[in-house]
């Protein structure tokens, strides 16, 4: 019988933090970066071995969940409260990698126009 791998557990604090999925489109690169708010959890879950974080993608669940899945968000992210939205930015402008940013202005219809225009831009 083989043993669980490590795994780093703990329960994330509260406060604005980012979500950010990097994807490959075949042709380039698409970097989601989604704001997020970090809520208490309200009730420990020991049975699930593996770090513990309860979000409420900006500007809303319904407009965040859409958003990230029109733009391709991945299940897995990178999370942080260090890095903010601007800095993860500046790197992917950097690096040449195209940026979608979901947050508290956020509008189905104009993301699916800047989807639209960053494939033409970044052909």
């Amino acid at each position: 019988e083989r043993e669980d791998p490590a795994r780093l557990v703990f329960t994330s604090k509260t406060g604005p933090a980012i979500a950010v999925s990097l994807i490959d489109l075949g042709n380039r690169f698409r970097l989601i970066i989604n704001d997020v708010v970090c809520k208490k959890i309200e009730k420990p879950m020991p049975k699930l071995p593996v770090a513990t974080a309860f979000w409420t993608p900006q500007p809303d669940l319904t407009v965040g969940a859409e958003s990230w899945i029109l733009a391709g968000g991945a299940h897995h992210t990178a999370f942080t409260y260090d890095l903010t939205a601007e800095q993860m930015g500046d790197w992917a402008a950097a690096m040449g990698i195209e940026t979608v940013y979901i947050d508290k202005d956020t509008t189905i219809r104009n993301l699916k126009n800047e989807l639209r225009w960053n494939g033409v831009a970044f052909r």
